[in-house]
């Protein structure tokens, strides 16, 4: 027992050092890091150095790690993010899932593949990579455009077609056309069951929930962790597959204001679980599975991609939207994703096609995805490339929607007796308020105030992103940690008014030397003080700036004139 315990061990310390290791290669050279777990199980496995092999516990941890990625995947999917557009993304979502699946059909067909073979490629291809899209267009502050709605709006339907297809993979029979409609009639029903429940709770339980927990951040991330495993051990009670369970858990959280916070605080947990996940992916492969179809994958990598272009574009169009977004969103789907190793690797373990077809949908997912990374982050720069082939699609009739999205609006860090008097006035001049804040003892106020309100810590860089910093007009943080105000001051716009909180004369220095419009001194500096320098800006900026010099002056930290 002892001798196994230690090859665990050593297993695991194998995986998380190559994992690491590769991942910052990935990082260097742009890649995801997805890839990167990819390779270690590949580097690791029978295909190279054949030193970790799979275990019932490696198994096990991987299937968790599938079910956290849904649950993670879950918490992205806010409804409100797509409701203004949701009924051209319904439209593009379906029929994209239809002429995708055909699609794909017909190159793993035309390729030479099996009946059964070509069915599992063409289910297993149709979906967009959720975790790379989410990541670079968050990266890119591209989130919150047009194209980037419908992307995540396109993905919101792909993943609930994902969940349902992992449920019918894992049904014991699927012997017959009745007995798969039943089974897809029994798993509807039940995902319907467990997802009214978890409408209700994040309207009625959730938010009093977390509110109670928030106090404590260990208790925080055990309650949202704890909420996971309820909804996993109902799917699992009711014989779905636990993704099914953990993907709705996750929804019910995503409508919640603590989303955010939540999201940041399972991550890293999530990210484990996702390592050994994908690596098992490669230790499931011998060199000869990998490479077995390696020209059939390279044609229809390139295929897909094209035709996967082709289709979103086609759609996107069809629904009036201007040929610009048409072309932003369609080019950041192109990629198979690794979802296609998902469903090849439930394919392979119930015995519908051979590990050989794992291989070839584990090349097809790192060559689309590996260059789709490239695409996305050149997006626009590509559009302006090609905008003029793309000059017929013009139209009179075609336009964009106006979005609900944070444009020179405030950004307030922190809500005490600082900031709570400059409110009304900022919200007067910039229309938008949104406040940052973790004390949930702010939670009822803020929650009906007119303000914006993002609940979790300002160091977490997808809240930042979701408040729009990078886009406010005016910055103020009431915080005098240095990180927080100078990550403030780096990711605010260069014409942005970024009022930030120092406790001595150094900091203050230092912070009108990294860019600070005017920083306050929390010894001298009251919150009436405050309120008045806010109003002697929106009042007589002239004036301000000159009083502004004044201080810097007094304090040696000279002009930048």
């Amino acid at each position: 027992m002892q001798a196994e315990t230690v090859s665990l061990t050593a297993d695991f310390s194998l995986i998380i050092l190559t994992a690491v290791a590769l991942s910052y290669v990935a990082q260097r050279t742009g890649q995801p890091t997805i890839i990167a777990y990819i390779f270690t199980g590949i580097v690791l496995g029978p295909v190279f150095l054949n030193v970790v092999s799979e275990t019932v516990v490696v198994d096990l941890m991987a299937e968790l790690g599938l079910g956290f990625l849904l649950f993670l995947l879950g918490m992205k999917m806010r409804i409100d993010d797509i409701r203004e557009i949701l009924r051209p993304i319904i439209n593009i979502a379906v029929w994209q899932t239809v002429l995708q699946t055909a699609l794909a059909f017909a190159v793993a067909w035309l390729l030479g593949f099996a009946l059964v073979e070509t069915v599992i490629i063409a289910l297993a291809t149709v979906f967009g990579a959720t975790p790379i899209i989410v990541k670079l267009l968050t990266d890119k502050d591209e989130l919150s455009t047009l194209p980037g709605r419908i992307d995540v709006g396109v993905l919101i339907i792909q993943d609930i077609y994902l969940v349902v297809l992992l449920a019918l993979l894992s049904a014991e029979s699927l012997g017959s056309t009745s007995e798969v409609a039943l089974s897809i009639g029994t798993i509807f029903a039940l995902m319907a069951g467990i997802g009214a429940f978890s409408y209700v709770a994040s309207k009625y339980v959730l938010p009093r929930l977390f509110e109670l927990a928030a106090d404590d951040q260990e208790t925080f991330f055990v309650v949202g962790i704890a909420w996971a495993f309820l909804f996993i051990v109902v799917a699992d009670q009711l014989d779905l597959s636990i993704e099914v369970g953990a993907f709705l858990a996750g929804l019910s959280l995503a409508q919640v204001s603590y989303t955010s916070e939540l999201t940041e605080r399972v991550r890293p947990l999530t990210d484990f679980f996702m390592v050994v996940f994908f690596s098992s992916i490669g230790l499931r492969l011998a060199a000869d599975q990998l490479f077995a179809y390696w020209e059939e994958a390279l044609i229809a990598s390139a295929l897909m991609m094209i035709g996967n272009f082709l289709i979103m574009f086609g759609l996107i169009n069809y629904e009036d939207f201007t040929p610009e977004t048409s072309f932003i969103g369609s080019i950041n789907l192109i990629q198979v994703s690794e979802f296609s190793l998902v469903v090849g690797a439930i394919a392979v373990s119930q015995g519908f096609v051979g590990p050989d077809i794992l291989g070839f949908l584990s090349l097809m997912a790192i060559v689309t995805m590996g260059l789709s990374t490239y695409v996305i982050n050149y997006n626009y720069q590509i559009w302006e490339r090609v905008e003029p082939y793309f000059a017929r699609f013009e139209s009179p009739d075609k336009h964009d929607v106006e979005l609900l999205t944070y444009r020179d609006h405030a950004v307030v860090i922190g809500y005490d007796d600082v900031t709570k008097r400059v409110l009304p006035r900022l919200k007067e001049a910039y229309g938008d308020v949104v406040v940052i804040d973790r004390n949930p003892r702010h939670l009822e106020f803020l929650r009906n105030s007119p303000y914006e309100y993002i609940y979790g810590d300002f160091k977490h860089g997808e809240l930042r992103k979701a408040a729009g910093i990078g886009r406010a007009a005016f910055v103020l943080s009431s915080s005098v940690e240095q990180d927080v105000n100078w990550t403030a001051l780096r990711e605010a716009d260069e014409d942005a008014l970024v009022f930030v909180e120092a406790e001595s004369k150094n900091d203050a220095i230092e912070l009108y030397r990294r860019g600070a419009t005017y920083v306050i001194s929390s010894t001298a500096l009251t919150a009436g003080r405050l309120a008045d320098t806010v109003e002697s800006y929106l009042v007589d900026p002239e004036e301000f700036h000159r009083e502004v010099t004044r201080e810097r002056t007094t304090l040696g930290g000279g002009t930048d004139d």
